[in-house]
C-alpha cells in the first residue's frame, strides 16, 4: 500500500478539544511506522478550481476569505484558522492523487490511501460542517472522470457522509453508497434516498442500528453493497474510510474491531477485483488515536498478506431488515 500525505494538514488546528486534531494524522503514522518501510507520495494540493468543479464557487472564495481573516467558528463543530484553506486543498489534493494513483496503477502493485485532513464527506456544494471543509471525495471522483465513466464511493465511515450525497444526488455517473449508524449525525442517509434525476438509483444507504460490529458490517457489503456495485460497474472504487465506527471510538456507538476493519478491507478487495475496478482509499473520520492508527494500519496488513479472521455469528435481525430494504428500494430485493 502507499500513502499519500502532506505535512500541511497538521497545520489546520481546530483546538485542544476539538476532536478533529492534528495527533490524528500522527498516531496512524507512528502506527505504520512500526510494521514496514511504508511508501509516502507528497501530492500536489488541489487547486482551488479543482475544489470548484464539485463546490459553489462563491462559497469555495468565503472560505478562503474566512481563513485569510483568521478563521473562528464557521459553525459550533467546524472550525477553521488561517492555515485551515493550505490544509482543505492539500487535503483535497491527496484524495485526487489517490484516484489517479489507483488507475495509473491498476495492476494493483500500490493501493493508495490518502492521509489528509481536515476530512471531506459532510462538506456540502455549498456550505462547510461536521468538521469538513472541502468534499475530499467528491473531488476526487470528479477528477477521476476525466479517464473512466463511472465511479463508485463507498462510505464506511460511522456518519452519512450527506456532502458526498449532496453532490452527486442528482448525477448518474457518481454512485454513492454509506454504511452508517442510523439515527446519529447529521441525520440523513435512509433507504429511501436513492439519487434524483439522472441520479435516481445511484445512492445506496445502509443505516443501521446502533452495536452493529463485524458481522453486521461484513453482512451488509456480501448482501447490500455488493449488489449495488455490480449492477452499477464503475471504472474506479473510492472507500471514504472513516473508522469512528470502531469499538472504542469515544463518539459512536457501533461495535467494529480492528480485526473487523481488516475483514471489510478483505471484502472490498475482492469487489474491487470482480468489478475489474482499480481500488483507492481516502481519510474520513475516526477520533480514537489508538483506535483509529491501529486501524489503519490494520488496512495496511491485509494489502501486506495478512489474512483477516472472518467474522462469526448471527447477524443481527434489525440490520438484516435494514439491507433489504434498501435492497428493495432499488429493486434488487430478489437478487
Amino acid at each position: 500500500m502507499k500513502f499519500g500525505y502532506r505535512e500541511a494538514c497538521l497545520s489546520h488546528d481546530a483546538g485542544p478539544r476539538h476532536p478533529e486534531r492534528p495527533d490524528r494524522l500522527r498516531a496512524i503514522r507512528r502506527a505504520l511506522s512500526r510494521q514496514h518501510a511504508v511508501e509516502y507520495a507528497a501530492p500536489d494540493a488541489a487547486t482551488p478550481e479543482e475544489v470548484k468543479a464539485v463546490h459553489d464557487d462563491e462559497y469555495v472564495e468565503s472560505v478562503r476569505a474566512f481563513c485569510a481573516d483568521g478563521g473562528g467558528e464557521w459553525d459550533p463543530d467546524t472550525v477553521a484558522v488561517e492555515e485551515t484553506w493550505d490544509a482543505a486543498l492539500a487535503s483535497a489534493g491527496i484524495a485526487r492523487w489517490a484516484a489517479h494513483e489507483a488507475l495509473d496503477g491498476a495492476d494493483g502493485w500500490d493501493t493508495p490511501f490518502a492521509l489528509g485532513r481536515p476530512p471531506g464527506h459532510h462538506a456540502v456544494y455549498d456550505d462547510a460542517m461536521g468538521f469538513c471543509f472541502f468534499n475530499n471525495a467528491a473531488v476526487a471522483a470528479q477528477s477521476a472522470l476525466e479517464r473512466v465513466d463511472r465511479v463508485a464511493i463507498f462510505d464506511w465511515d460511522v456518519h452519512h457522509g450527506n456532502g458526498t450525497q449532496d453532490i452527486f444526488y442528482e448525477r448518474g455517473d457518481v454512485h454513492y453508497s454509506s454504511i452508517h449508524e442510523r439515527g446519529l449525525y447529521p441525520g440523513t442517509g435512509h433507504p429511501d434516498e436513492t439519487g434524483r434525476d439522472d441520479g435516481e438509483g445511484a445512492t445506496f444507504n445502509l443505516a443501521l442500528p446502533a452495536g452493529c460490529g463485524d458481522v453486521e458490517y461484513a453482512f451488509a457489503i456480501d448482501e447490500g453493497l455488493r449488489p449495488a456495485l455490480e449492477a452499477f460497474d464503475p471504472g474506479l472504487v473510492l472507500v471514504s474510510a472513516g473508522f469512528d465506527a470502531h469499538e472504542r471510538d469515544p463518539i459512536s456507538r457501533m461495535r467494529v474491531s480492528s480485526e473487523g476493519y481488516a475483514a471489510l478491507t478483505d471484502r472490498m478487495r475482492d469487489l474491487a477485483d470482480d468489478l475489474d475496478a482499480p481500488l483507492a482509499f481516502v481519510l474520513e473520520g475516526g477520533y480514537g488515536l489508538e483506535s483509529l492508527a491501529e486501524s489503519v494500519a490494520t488496512v495496511d496488513e491485509v494489502f501486506e498478506g495478512r489474512e483477516p479472521v472472518e467474522p462469526e455469528g448471527d447477524v443481527d435481525e434489525k440490520a438484516q431488515r435494514v439491507v433489504r430494504s434498501t435492497l428493495d428500494h432499488h429493486g434488487l430485493g430478489s437478487k
